[in-house]
């Protein structure tokens, strides 16, 4: 596996008043992305601080909106791995419409402490998993 795939419907409460989907609902996209990557690697988003101690925060996004979508369009999120480190990795997310790239987002995630809040090694459980979704 070196991409992860989410399918996504575009619904009336994703759009801005002229009926495009709203900016900042492509980050919620992602978002829900790297859940279901979590869960289809049998560590949910909602167990990480149980199980290991620590939340992953988004510490950078940089996100390009090549083109529009808009009501119903079907939509797919392809994730890859861009690099790893210590305690941070760097994913790409692709929305694709139709297999054409409409947006792009670059995220940084760093693993953090639930108590103190300061970065720690990420498990290497997790990574493990997540070198599969590096693009090589």
């Amino acid at each position: 596996m070196s991409t992860h795939e989410i399918d996504i419907r575009i619904y009336y409460e994703d759009t801005d008043a002229g009926g495009v989907v709203y900016h900042a609902q492509y980050l919620n996209f992602a978002e829900r992305a790297r859940c279901e990557l979590m869960r289809d690697i049998r560590h949910e988003c909602s167990k990480l601080e149980e199980e290991f101690g620590f939340i992953f925060v988004v510490k950078h996004i940089d996100v390009e909106y090549i083109k529009p979508c808009f009501l119903d369009d079907a939509l797919k999120v392809v994730t890859t791995v861009e690099h790893m480190k210590n305690t941070s990795f760097k994913t790409l997310h692709r929305v694709q419409k139709n297999s054409v790239t409409i947006c792009e987002m670059h995220t940084t995630l760093v693993c953090v402490d639930t108590n103190t809040i300061k970065p720690v090694a990420i498990p290497p459980i997790l990574r493990t998993e997540f070198e599969k979704l590096i693009e090589g």
